[in-house]
Protein backbone atom coordinates (compact mmCIF):
# COMPACT_ATOMS: atom_id res chain seq x y z
CA UNK A 1 0.00 0.00 0.00
CA UNK A 2 2.84 2.55 1.05
CA UNK A 3 4.48 1.73 -2.10
CA UNK A 4 1.52 2.29 -4.62
CA UNK A 5 0.77 5.51 -2.39
CA UNK A 6 4.38 6.69 -3.13
CA UNK A 7 3.88 6.52 -6.97
CA UNK A 8 0.31 8.41 -6.32
CA UNK A 9 -0.65 10.26 -3.65
CA UNK A 10 2.70 11.24 -1.83
CA UNK A 11 5.77 13.46 -1.91
CA UNK A 12 7.28 10.92 -4.44
CA UNK A 13 4.73 11.74 -7.09
CA UNK A 14 4.63 15.22 -6.49
CA UNK A 15 8.18 16.48 -7.22
CA UNK A 16 8.34 15.10 -10.75
CA UNK A 17 4.98 16.47 -11.98
CA UNK A 18 6.46 19.55 -10.70
CA UNK A 19 9.62 19.18 -12.53
CA UNK A 20 7.43 18.96 -15.77
CA UNK A 21 6.04 21.73 -15.56
CA UNK A 22 7.12 25.17 -17.08
CA UNK A 23 8.62 27.10 -14.42
CA UNK A 24 6.68 30.45 -16.01
CA UNK A 25 2.98 28.54 -15.88
CA UNK A 26 3.84 27.40 -11.94
CA UNK A 27 4.45 31.02 -10.89
CA UNK A 28 1.51 32.28 -13.04
CA UNK A 29 -0.54 29.81 -11.01
CA UNK A 30 0.86 30.63 -7.98
CA UNK A 31 0.08 34.50 -8.31
CA UNK A 32 -2.97 33.34 -9.48
CA UNK A 33 -4.39 30.22 -6.99
CA UNK A 34 -2.66 30.65 -3.81
CA UNK A 35 -3.42 33.60 -1.05
CA UNK A 36 -0.41 35.55 -0.47
CA UNK A 37 -0.83 35.11 3.30
CA UNK A 38 -0.24 32.03 3.29
CA UNK A 39 2.76 32.75 0.86
CA UNK A 40 4.51 33.91 3.03
CA UNK A 41 4.09 31.65 6.08
CA UNK A 42 5.81 29.13 3.51
CA UNK A 43 7.95 31.53 2.72
CA UNK A 44 9.23 32.21 6.18
CA UNK A 45 9.58 28.39 6.76
CA UNK A 46 11.98 27.45 3.52
CA UNK A 47 8.67 26.02 2.23
CA UNK A 48 8.30 26.02 -2.17
CA UNK A 49 4.47 26.89 -2.72
CA UNK A 50 3.75 24.11 -5.35
CA UNK A 51 5.13 21.58 -2.50
CA UNK A 52 1.93 22.68 -0.44
CA UNK A 53 -1.07 24.07 -2.62
CA UNK A 54 -3.01 22.85 -5.74
CA UNK A 55 -2.19 24.01 -9.31
CA UNK A 56 -4.15 22.98 -12.03
CA UNK A 57 -0.91 22.39 -14.02
CA UNK A 58 0.81 20.24 -11.82
CA UNK A 59 -2.67 17.82 -11.79
CA UNK A 60 -3.08 17.99 -14.96
CA UNK A 61 0.16 15.89 -14.92
CA UNK A 62 -0.57 13.57 -12.47
CA UNK A 63 -4.32 13.84 -11.26
CA UNK A 64 -3.68 11.16 -8.72
CA UNK A 65 -2.08 14.25 -6.68
CA UNK A 66 -5.38 15.11 -6.15
CA UNK A 67 -5.10 12.87 -3.34
CA UNK A 68 -1.93 14.48 -1.98
CA UNK A 69 -3.46 17.60 -1.29
CA UNK A 70 -6.47 15.75 0.51
CA UNK A 71 -4.17 13.98 2.75
CA UNK A 72 -2.33 17.34 3.42
CA UNK A 73 -5.64 18.51 4.55
CA UNK A 74 -6.05 15.51 6.51
CA UNK A 75 -9.66 14.98 5.19
CA UNK A 76 -10.62 11.35 4.24
CA UNK A 77 -11.98 9.72 0.78
CA UNK A 78 -15.37 9.76 2.57
CA UNK A 79 -15.14 13.50 3.60
CA UNK A 80 -13.44 14.69 0.65
CA UNK A 81 -15.42 13.32 -1.97
CA UNK A 82 -18.81 13.41 -0.66
CA UNK A 83 -21.70 15.46 -2.48
CA UNK A 84 -22.06 18.36 -0.30
CA UNK A 85 -18.68 19.22 -1.31
CA UNK A 86 -19.38 18.94 -4.56
CA UNK A 87 -15.80 16.72 -5.66
CA UNK A 88 -17.52 13.88 -5.88
CA UNK A 89 -17.05 13.64 -9.79
CA UNK A 90 -13.51 14.18 -9.08
CA UNK A 91 -12.72 11.10 -7.37
CA UNK A 92 -11.97 9.30 -10.48
CA UNK A 93 -8.64 11.69 -10.52
CA UNK A 94 -6.99 10.68 -7.66
CA UNK A 95 -8.60 6.81 -7.91
CA UNK A 96 -7.81 6.44 -11.74
CA UNK A 97 -5.42 9.16 -12.68
CA UNK A 98 -7.58 10.62 -14.80
CA UNK A 99 -9.39 14.01 -15.37
CA UNK A 100 -12.75 13.86 -17.52
CA UNK A 101 -12.96 15.82 -20.46
CA UNK A 102 -16.28 17.22 -18.93
CA UNK A 103 -14.62 18.33 -15.82
CA UNK A 104 -11.25 19.98 -17.26
CA UNK A 105 -12.42 23.27 -17.31
CA UNK A 106 -13.32 22.68 -13.62
CA UNK A 107 -9.46 22.29 -12.06
CA UNK A 108 -9.21 25.29 -11.75
CA UNK A 109 -11.85 26.23 -9.10
CA UNK A 110 -11.25 22.76 -7.41
CA UNK A 111 -7.68 24.14 -6.77
CA UNK A 112 -9.13 27.23 -5.55
CA UNK A 113 -11.37 25.37 -3.06
CA UNK A 114 -8.61 23.47 -1.56
CA UNK A 115 -5.64 25.91 -1.24
CA UNK A 116 -8.26 28.22 0.81
CA UNK A 117 -8.72 25.31 3.35
CA UNK A 118 -5.02 25.05 2.65
CA UNK A 119 -4.35 28.36 3.59
CA UNK A 120 -6.09 28.18 6.87
CA UNK A 121 -4.15 25.10 8.15
CA UNK A 122 -0.86 26.81 7.13
CA UNK A 123 -1.30 29.74 9.23
CA UNK A 124 -3.18 28.34 11.51
CA UNK A 125 -0.61 25.90 12.73
CA UNK A 126 1.20 27.29 16.33
CA UNK A 127 4.53 28.18 15.75
CA UNK A 128 4.42 28.53 12.08
CA UNK A 129 4.31 25.90 9.63
CA UNK A 130 7.45 23.54 9.06
CA UNK A 131 9.14 21.37 6.29
CA UNK A 132 8.64 18.59 8.46
CA UNK A 133 4.75 19.34 8.61
CA UNK A 134 4.61 19.17 5.04
CA UNK A 135 6.13 16.28 4.32
CA UNK A 136 4.57 13.85 7.68
CA UNK A 137 1.37 15.39 7.64
CA UNK A 138 -0.41 13.39 5.08
CA UNK A 139 0.98 10.37 6.74
CA UNK A 140 -1.54 11.12 9.63
CA UNK A 141 -4.69 10.67 7.57
CA UNK A 142 -3.18 7.61 5.27
CA UNK A 143 -2.72 6.03 8.42
CA UNK A 144 -6.33 5.65 8.68
CA UNK A 145 -6.83 5.24 5.19
CA UNK A 146 -4.39 2.00 5.20
CA UNK A 147 -6.26 0.46 8.31
CA UNK A 148 -9.56 0.72 6.15
CA UNK A 149 -8.81 -0.63 3.09
CA UNK A 150 -6.89 -3.49 5.17
CA UNK A 151 -9.97 -4.14 7.04
CA UNK A 152 -12.00 -3.77 3.65
CA UNK A 153 -10.04 -6.67 2.35
CA UNK A 154 -10.10 -8.61 5.12
CA UNK A 155 -14.24 -8.53 5.24
CA UNK A 156 -13.73 -9.14 1.68
CA UNK A 157 -11.65 -12.43 2.06
CA UNK A 158 -14.11 -13.64 4.10
CA UNK A 159 -16.88 -13.04 2.69
CA UNK A 160 -15.61 -14.60 -1.05
CA UNK A 161 -14.66 -17.59 1.94
CA UNK A 162 -18.00 -17.92 3.28
CA UNK A 163 -19.55 -17.96 -0.01
CA UNK A 164 -17.24 -21.25 -0.98
CA UNK A 165 -18.25 -22.93 2.26
CA UNK A 166 -21.62 -22.17 1.04
CA UNK A 167 -21.22 -23.95 -2.27
CA UNK A 168 -19.42 -26.54 -0.69
CA UNK A 169 -21.94 -27.78 1.44
CA UNK A 170 -24.39 -27.71 -1.63
CA UNK A 171 -21.87 -29.43 -3.97
CA UNK A 172 -21.95 -32.47 -1.11
CA UNK A 173 -25.61 -33.16 -1.80
CA UNK A 174 -24.96 -33.81 -5.72
CA UNK A 175 -27.50 -31.28 -6.13
CA UNK A 176 -27.19 -29.70 -9.94
CA UNK A 177 -27.27 -26.41 -10.64
CA UNK A 178 -30.12 -24.33 -12.72
CA UNK A 179 -27.27 -21.73 -14.20
CA UNK A 180 -23.61 -22.25 -14.23
CA UNK A 181 -22.10 -21.17 -11.39
CA UNK A 182 -20.69 -17.56 -11.73
CA UNK A 183 -19.12 -17.07 -8.82
CA UNK A 184 -21.43 -14.75 -7.68
CA UNK A 185 -24.85 -16.40 -7.12
CA UNK A 186 -26.25 -20.21 -7.20
CA UNK A 187 -29.23 -21.30 -8.26
CA UNK A 188 -30.97 -24.56 -8.38
CA UNK A 189 -34.54 -26.28 -7.25
CA UNK A 190 -34.68 -27.36 -4.06
CA UNK A 191 -36.64 -30.51 -2.78
CA UNK A 192 -40.09 -29.24 -2.87
CA UNK A 193 -39.52 -28.09 -6.84
CA UNK A 194 -38.68 -24.26 -6.31
CA UNK A 195 -35.84 -22.31 -7.32
CA UNK A 196 -33.28 -21.08 -4.58
CA UNK A 197 -30.71 -19.13 -5.19
CA UNK A 198 -27.88 -18.00 -3.02
CA UNK A 199 -25.78 -15.21 -3.62
CA UNK A 200 -23.44 -12.60 -2.78
CA UNK A 201 -24.76 -8.84 -1.99
CA UNK A 202 -23.93 -5.91 -0.92
CA UNK A 203 -25.63 -5.66 2.31
CA UNK A 204 -26.30 -8.14 4.06
CA UNK A 205 -23.04 -9.83 2.34
CA UNK A 206 -25.02 -13.32 1.66
CA UNK A 207 -28.68 -13.84 0.93
CA UNK A 208 -30.41 -17.29 0.28
CA UNK A 209 -33.67 -16.56 -1.61
CA UNK A 210 -36.45 -18.72 -2.61
CA UNK A 211 -38.84 -17.96 -5.71
CA UNK A 212 -42.29 -18.45 -4.86
CA UNK A 213 -45.14 -18.18 -8.19
CA UNK A 214 -42.44 -15.79 -9.53
CA UNK A 215 -41.72 -13.56 -6.44
CA UNK A 216 -38.24 -13.57 -4.76
CA UNK A 217 -38.27 -13.74 -1.28
CA UNK A 218 -35.31 -13.73 1.15
CA UNK A 219 -35.15 -16.41 3.12
CA UNK A 220 -32.11 -15.73 4.82
CA UNK A 221 -30.02 -12.67 4.95
CA UNK A 222 -26.26 -13.60 6.29
CA UNK A 223 -23.39 -10.69 7.66
CA UNK A 224 -19.85 -11.91 7.44
CA UNK A 225 -17.30 -10.26 9.57
CA UNK A 226 -13.49 -11.51 8.78
CA UNK A 227 -12.18 -9.56 11.72
CA UNK A 228 -10.86 -11.58 15.16
CA UNK A 229 -9.47 -8.98 17.16
CA UNK A 230 -11.66 -8.69 20.12
CA UNK A 231 -11.22 -5.09 21.13
CA UNK A 232 -13.75 -4.37 17.67
CA UNK A 233 -15.59 -7.40 18.24
CA UNK A 234 -18.52 -5.51 19.31
CA UNK A 235 -18.61 -2.92 16.71
CA UNK A 236 -18.80 -5.54 13.97
CA UNK A 237 -21.61 -6.77 15.99
CA UNK A 238 -23.36 -3.42 15.89
CA UNK A 239 -22.73 -3.27 11.91
CA UNK A 240 -24.35 -6.85 11.74
CA UNK A 241 -26.95 -5.48 13.33
CA UNK A 242 -27.43 -2.31 10.79
CA UNK A 243 -27.41 -4.56 8.19
CA UNK A 244 -30.11 -7.20 9.45
CA UNK A 245 -32.21 -4.17 10.18
CA UNK A 246 -32.24 -2.98 6.65
CA UNK A 247 -32.71 -6.82 5.89
CA UNK A 248 -35.74 -7.05 7.87
CA UNK A 249 -37.70 -3.93 6.50
CA UNK A 250 -37.25 -5.89 2.87
CA UNK A 251 -38.98 -8.79 4.72
CA UNK A 252 -36.17 -11.23 4.98
CA UNK A 253 -37.32 -13.83 6.75
CA UNK A 254 -34.30 -14.98 8.91
CA UNK A 255 -30.88 -13.46 10.09
CA UNK A 256 -27.45 -15.13 10.65
CA UNK A 257 -24.72 -13.56 11.43
CA UNK A 258 -21.01 -15.55 11.16
CA UNK A 259 -18.29 -13.61 12.98
CA UNK A 260 -15.43 -14.43 15.39
CA UNK A 261 -16.40 -15.74 18.39
CA UNK A 262 -13.56 -17.36 20.18
CA UNK A 263 -13.03 -15.56 23.64
CA UNK A 264 -15.80 -13.74 23.19
CA UNK A 265 -19.39 -13.67 25.40
CA UNK A 266 -22.24 -15.12 22.64
CA UNK A 267 -24.29 -13.24 25.08
CA UNK A 268 -23.05 -9.54 25.31
CA UNK A 269 -22.98 -10.11 20.61
CA UNK A 270 -26.66 -11.38 21.08
CA UNK A 271 -27.20 -7.95 22.65
CA UNK A 272 -25.37 -6.12 20.03
CA UNK A 273 -27.30 -7.60 17.36
CA UNK A 274 -30.48 -8.69 18.50
CA UNK A 275 -31.90 -9.52 14.84
CA UNK A 276 -29.60 -12.16 14.53
CA UNK A 277 -31.18 -15.76 15.06
CA UNK A 278 -28.18 -17.98 14.44
CA UNK A 279 -24.45 -17.18 15.05
CA UNK A 280 -21.54 -19.22 13.27
CA UNK A 281 -17.63 -18.47 14.52
CA UNK A 282 -16.24 -17.22 11.05
CA UNK A 283 -12.72 -18.91 12.00
CA UNK A 284 -14.23 -22.43 12.12
CA UNK A 285 -16.74 -21.99 8.77
CA UNK A 286 -13.86 -20.61 6.66
CA UNK A 287 -11.40 -23.80 8.50
CA UNK A 288 -14.45 -26.17 7.61
CA UNK A 289 -14.00 -27.79 11.09
CA UNK A 290 -15.68 -27.47 14.45
CA UNK A 291 -19.11 -26.75 15.65
CA UNK A 292 -19.58 -23.45 13.86
CA UNK A 293 -18.98 -25.32 10.66
CA UNK A 294 -21.66 -28.30 11.23
CA UNK A 295 -23.80 -26.06 12.25
CA UNK A 296 -24.09 -23.99 9.41
CA UNK A 297 -23.84 -26.71 7.14
CA UNK A 298 -27.50 -28.16 8.96
CA UNK A 299 -28.70 -24.50 8.63
CA UNK A 300 -28.25 -24.16 5.04
CA UNK A 301 -29.52 -27.50 4.54
CA UNK A 302 -32.88 -26.34 6.21
CA UNK A 303 -32.89 -23.01 4.75
CA UNK A 304 -32.75 -24.39 1.03
CA UNK A 305 -34.43 -27.28 1.61
CA UNK A 306 -32.30 -30.36 0.21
Amino acid sequence: MLATARQEVLRDALLPAVAAVDPNSLSAEIIKYVPSKARQALQAAGIRDEHVFALPSVLEQRPTLLGYYRLLLGVSQKQFYHARTGLRRFKVMETGNTIRPADASHIGDVCSCINEAMAEMITGIEGGVTPQDVEQLPFLMLGAQFDGSWRTQIGSQATKGVFSALKEIIDATGTNYLESEDGYSLTLLNSSGRKITVALAADPDVVIVEDIQGTAHTKVAIEIKGGTDQSNAHNRAGEAEKSHQKARLGNAGDFWTIISIAGMDLNVLKQESPTTRQWFDVTEVQKREGAGWGELASAVMIAIGI
